[in-house]
């Protein structure tokens, strides 16, 4: 996001999203995969990260403040999701979860 020219706030909240959603795949999925897409022409960076963990069954519950599956406070995926300007997850029991976000500089 330098290259963009982005404001140490917008960075920031992106970067604090990502790793959220990081270590949720490494704790959660047990591993996970960033790919990091940087659009000159929108001044917009996409994160892709992906798990091939157990999935999400209940995305909604998921979704909201104060659930954990864990230890945690249960504020990871919707902080996370608050914190950028775009949010996208998918989901499959079994299968693994995708998170793609993005932040504008």
């Amino acid at each position: 996001m330098d290259a963009l020219g982005a404001k140490v706030i917008r960075k920031t909240r992106l970067v604090t999203a990502v790793s959220e959603i990081f270590r949720n795949g490494l704790i959660y999925g047990g591993g996970a995969l960033a790919l990091i897409h940087c659009h000159n022409a929108t001044r917009t960076v996409w994160i892709d990260c992906c798990d091939d963990g157990p999935g999400i069954e209940d995305m909604a519950l998921a979704l909201s403040d104060g659930y954990t599956s864990g230890s945690g406070l249960g504020r990871g995926l919707g902080g996370a999701k608050r914190l950028v300007d775009a949010f996208e997850i998918l989901s499959e029991p079994g299968i693994g979860t995708q998170v793609r976000l993005a932040g504008r500089a």
